[in-house]
């Protein structure tokens, strides 16, 4: 089974969810603080999953959520009381894959993580790592080992959604992917979110790239997304 660390400043919300997820058969390691969960994950290299709380001490939820994800893909949610729109874009765009508000189902949590872990996980290469799969158009480099985009030679900083998206459409130029494509195959098909996040992704992206996610980048109305094909 799965190896699971559960970041969160109250000790119930800690026990709730770890002897949950004991009883499912994983291994669970509670941090208090976002620092002790950097200090955990940085020191257990095969943890399967991170659930973050957002509003904890020293470092919050999405800090350590950006931290996990200079070195590693594997799936973070999200757990919070905060549920505005704001928020949950936040999370987003620190590279959670999943975000649960508080109060919530055991039963559905369980059900989310169990989702979730059936992904896998991606670990990041490191930076300097070259591959012969890296990705030319124009101005833009996007180097996929390296999870990696850079325009005239400047690193364009993405989330791991963000990359993943730009990644499909370069692979295929001119072919046109649905919402429910990109969802399906990104986000995954247990994903019940709203499919408008899809969107707002796109829209980060272009606005990321700016003249380059503008030129290229196509919205096929009623449809999703393509990216420009040159001859």
């Amino acid at each position: 089974m799965a190896k699971i660390l559960i970041a969160d400043d109250e000790e119930l919300i800690r026990k709730l969810i770890s002897d949950c997820l004991t009883k499912n058969g994983h291994t669970v390691l509670e941090a208090q603080d976002g620092e002790e969960a950097i200090k955990i994950f940085e020191s257990e290299e095969d943890v399967d999953l991170a659930m973050l709380d957002i509003m904890m001490p020293e470092l919050d939820g999405w800090q350590v959520c950006r931290k996990i994800r200079e070195t590693s893909g594997i799936p973070v949610m999200l757990v919070s009381a905060r549920s505005q729109d704001f928020d949950q874009i936040m999370g987003f765009e620190s590279g959670a894959d999943d975000y649960v508000t508080k109060p919530f189902s055991l039963a559905v949590l369980s059900r989310r993580v169990e989702s979730l872990l059936q992904r896998g996980a991606v670990q990041i290469p490191k930076k300097d790592f070259v591959d012969d799969e890296d990705i030319e158009i124009e101005n833009l480099l996007l180097k996929k080992n390296a999870h990696e985009v850079y325009i005239d030679g400047e690193i364009i900083e993405l989330t791991l959604k963000e990359f993943k998206i730009l990644y499909k459409l370069c692979k295929s130029p001119g072919r046109v992917y649905s919402r429910n494509k990109l969802l399906d195959e990104i986000w995954g098909i247990d994903y019940d979110g709203d499919i408008r996040t899809v969107d707002s992704h796109v829209a980060r992206l272009r606005t990321k790239l700016g003249e380059w996610g503008n030129k290229n980048i196509i919205t096929v109305y009623g449809t999703g997304y393509k990216l420009k094909k040159y001859n």
